[in-house]
């Protein structure tokens, strides 16, 4: 290859795409027949396409433009003939055919080296295993092609390698072949019957434990069920077939959604950039959300494993026999299947405590996120990199703005809806106008309105007054709406959000309405109320039916009674928290004002109240114990305080600690279990969580910490739940005890990768001085390796997202540390990069002080003239405010 045809592109000023400038692509790709040849130093791939020019194109230029990046191009043939120099040109991300016809068969070798690619992205070796990672723009780094996802295509797929050192070679589809060829090496080839786009492609080579199973469907079909693992590996796996095979069960009694092929696979890898991923009948998953027994996984590691199985499962018609038409419409898929598995755990688990961990998500996350400079809307107008906008509000709040429309139609409906969706659009590439159409076209309700929470970024601010006029029995609730300014939309319309509410009376029972979810349409309305004998208390947003922050003047008093009355769990839950956050804001103040701290009895009677009568769900329970958490009260703050804070929520979990002393210690001996006792049902977690969380109080006690001991000893080798609370607990106290058990902990478990990731956590988040120069240690201990995404998630993730108190010392070291940190992992892997450096991107937040502090290492990674596409895009907007 001449180097006349290479032309360098500069990235120092990445180009937004724009939605508005979407158009078909002139040419698609029916069929394409991979080859990859694995060798121990290079990958080579050979593709055949049959391409066609699309006679939805109103492009007049017959050239074909294919994407391509890090690729070796050996050869191009079209129609059989080898291209020259002059037919073709290639850049840095592209490679052009010129003068193509409306039909014709491209073939185009390439080699690739996996082992040197630490992007994660694309094919990729992590020790002695291949793996792709396709979504979003992976495959241009396996060979070139239209890598958009609306080029859908029907893939055969053939595989050689070493038999010895890669006896199990996979794709998607059905396996269709296979065969021995000469020096030790053998061959496979995978058939996908169904037309995807090039991000659901995948590869995976390399020598497992497999766990088989079958699944029958309801139309009686016999589904072969398998689970790759790493050797030695095989007995972990066990609760993810289970997760498995309830998901399919739900999804045909929910949605009447059965799989389509014969044989559904899973791999785990330890390497991997994201959580999993839905790839057609191939998913490849994190190992974190695949492995599973008592010895080494929390109660929570089961119950992300359960909802993340089921949530790449679901993508099968979510996301797969329907896909997005362009990276814009990521919710349409993404959003969607979160609500699909939110709703799968809260049936499997706890509905309540389910919808509790989902809105916590919400608020901690995605609404931090819509009031920063990196504010968006469900479906965002442009992007730099693709990469970038997986994120909360693409996700969560996605599956919220569903959940609205399911409560604006009713669930019989809505079901109707989604397989309209479904059957209209099957094997197609659709936009969130088509899957709302859906909606309209059974529903008969004009959802014009509706469609703006798509398009309009920012949390909606419902405040809400009422009055009650006692002579006619008649009360009123007048509700406003408003969304603040984000970055490029200044002007905001009125949504429509559904606010589910009740009445309570004076003995907290419920008021029978005619009504009981308000459609809040306009920026004011008032609703009546007839025949109300006295004057109500209202419980309103139940179940937290709108992405919302609701305000409503509810006196201490009003917040007691919900909390121990309102029949919502949710809104129970909810009171608590408006109350305890009142608190913690008062305490706040008297911190920063130097007064004596003093947190009132009722709150600590109302406390003692639901642990002497809540005895039926002791998981529901466990989260009313809960306080918000640091990064919660921070957003309630127009200037986050990080050291007062920190203060007062350490003195309030203390003070409750102390008030509760007596029925914690009950409460805790009443649900003790011997720690090699551990089944996976909603009963036996609730006792658990419950039993950890009064455990945890107590440790803030002196004379408990040998009670934490104890547990932790007794747990080390047989249950991780409990001793994950005492580790945890441990690593906040500044005594012997600390060292030791972190060090047996360490010792026990060194060889299990999932488990050394919490212990680096532990370590990360705890409160005490000096953490920063522990985890700087760490980052050169034989545990860490900086190229694992789960090794920088649970080390330099944690510090950053979840220890507030030691990032933002105000020397600023945490601040430099981090930047330290994404400029190594930008040179290494850009997507694990870019999600490090959120917590510098919100430093418009703090006090000038520290907004300087990081605002300086902002600009620093912006100095870099390497910087890539994804770290620079949220580096500019943090700085510049857009």
């Amino acid at each position: 290859m001449s180097e006349s045809a290479v032309q360098a592109e500069s990235i120092n000023e990445p180009q937004p795409t724009f939605l508005k400038d979407y158009e078909v692509p002139a040419y698609l790709i029916d069929e394409i027949d991979l080859h990859f040849d694995l060798y121990e130093d290079k990958t080579v791939v050979t593709s055949h396409l049959r391409v066609r020019h699309n006679r939805f194109s109103t492009s007049k230029i017959n050239n074909l433009v294919l994407n391509g990046e890090a690729l070796t191009l050996e050869s191009i043939l079209l129609n059989g003939k080898p291209l020259t120099d002059t037919e073709f040109q290639m850049t840095e991300h592209s490679l052009t055919i010129h003068h193509v016809p409306d039909n014709f068969k491209l073939e185009i070798k390439t080699i690739i080296y996996p082992h040197e690619n630490t992007t994660l992205s694309g094919l990729y070796r992590p020790l002695d295993t291949y793996c792709t990672q396709c979504e979003a723009e992976g495959f241009r780094r396996i060979t070139y092609f239209l890598d958009r996802p609306d080029v859908l295509s029907r893939y055969t797929t053939t595989i050689t390698a070493d038999e010895k050192k890669f006896p199990i070679l996979l794709s998607n589809g059905n396996l269709v072949g296979k065969g021995k060829l000469e020096n030790g090496r053998h061959w496979v080839k995978w058939e996908d019957p169904f037309n995807k786009p090039c991000y659901l492609f995948a590869l995976v080579a390399g020598d497992f434990d497999v766990i088989n199973d079958t699944f029958i469907t309801q139309s009686n079909h016999e589904i072969k069920l398998q689970v790759y693992v790493e050797k030695g590996y095989g007995e972990q796996a066990s609760h993810a077939v289970y997760s498995l095979k309830e998901a399919m069960r739900w999804d045909e009694k929910t949605y009447g959604r059965e799989y389509d092929l014969d044989i559904y696979m899973i791999v785990a890898i330890g390497d991997f950039n994201m959580g999993a991923m839905e790839n057609k009948g191939l998913n490849i998953f994190n190992t974190k959300y695949i492995l599973a027994k008592p010895e080494t996984a929390t109660d929570e590691d089961y119950m992300h494993i359960l909802s993340v199985i089921g949530h790449e499962y679901f993508h099968n018609w979510s996301g797969n026999r329907v896909t997005c038409r362009d990276w814009f419409q990521l919710s349409l898929k993404e959003g969607l299947t979160i609500f699909r598995d939110q709703t799968f755990s809260e049936d499997m688990l706890s509905r309540a405590v389910i919808r509790i961990h989902d809105v916590n998500a919400l608020r901690e996350v995605q609404f931090i996120e819509d009031a920063s400079p990196l504010a968006h809307s469900v479906r965002p107008e442009s992007y730099i990199q693709i990469n970038n906008f997986y994120t909360s509000t693409i996700y969560n709040k996605g599956a919220e703005v569903l959940r609205m429309l399911q409560t604006i139609l009713g669930p019989s409906l809505f079901r109707k809806g989604m397989d309209l969706y479904f059957s209209r659009h099957d094997g197609q590439a659709v936009t969130i106008e088509d899957y709302v159409k859906s909606m309209e076209d059974v529903s008969g309700i004009d959802l014009r309105q509706f469609r703006i929470w798509y398009s309009q970024a920012g949390t909606p601010i419902v405040s809400v007054e009422d009055d009650y006029d006692a002579e006619n029995k008649r009360y009123r609730l007048t509700i406003n709406q408003k969304t603040l300014p984000t970055p490029g939309q200044p002007n905001k319309k009125a949504l429509h959000i559904p606010i589910r509410m009740g009445l309570l009376d004076n003995n907290g029972n419920d008021i029978p309405l005619n009504e009981n979810v308000l459609q809040l349409t306009e920026a004011s309305q008032t609703f009546t109320f007839e025949n109300i004998a006295s004057r109500p208390i209202p419980s309103l947003l139940r179940n937290f039916s709108a992405p919302v922050k609701l305000h409503y003047n509810y006196s201490d008093a009003e917040l007691q009674f919900l909390f121990k009355h309102d029949s919502d769990a949710f809104n129970r839950w909810e009171a608590g928290q408006r109350y305890t956050l009142r608190l913690l804001l008062n305490l706040i103040q008297d911190v920063q004002h130097e007064k004596p701290l003093h947190l009132d009895h009722a709150f600590t009677d109302m406390l003692n109240y639901i642990l002497e009568h809540d005895h039926d769900d002791d998981f529901l329970l466990a989260e009313m114990l809960k306080i918000p958490s640091e990064k919660y009260i921070g957003e309630q703050m127009k200037i986050i305080d990080v050291d007062a804070i920190h203060t007062a929520r350490e003195y309030m979990l203390t003070e409750i600690a102390k008030s509760l002393e007596k029925n914690l210690l009950t409460t805790y001996q009443r649900h003790h279990q011997p720690s090699n006792t551990h089944t996976f049902n909603i009963k036996d977690i609730g006792k658990r969580q419950l039993k950890n969380r009064c455990l945890s109080y107590l440790m803030l006690l002196p004379k408990y910490q040998e009670l934490g001991l104890q547990q932790f000893e007794a747990s080390l080798k047989t249950n991780m739940s409990d001793l994950q609370t005492a580790l945890t607990a441990l690593a906040n106290i500044d005594s012997p005890h600390r060292e030791k058990a972190l060090q047996h902990f360490y010792n026990e478990w060194k060889h299990d990768p999932l488990v050394v990731d919490k212990w680096l956590a532990v370590q990360a988040s705890s409160k005490l001085k000096g953490t920063l120069q522990t985890v700087k240690q760490l980052t050169h201990h034989e545990a860490f390796d900086i190229k694992n995404p789960n090794k920088v998630y649970a080390l330099i993730g944690t510090f950053g997202q979840r220890n507030a108190v030691n990032f933002h010392a105000n020397d600023g070291e945490g601040y430099a540390f981090l930047r330290e940190m994404v400029q190594q992992l930008d040179k290494l892997n850009p997507q694990v990069a870019a999600r490090m450096v959120n917590p510098l991107t919100s430093f418009k937040r703090y006090d000038k002080e520290r907004q300087a502090l990081m605002q300086k290492q902002l600009e620093w990674l912006l100095q870099d003239t390497k910087i890539s596409k994804d770290l620079y895009e949220l580096v500019e907007k943090s700085l510049n405010g857009v």
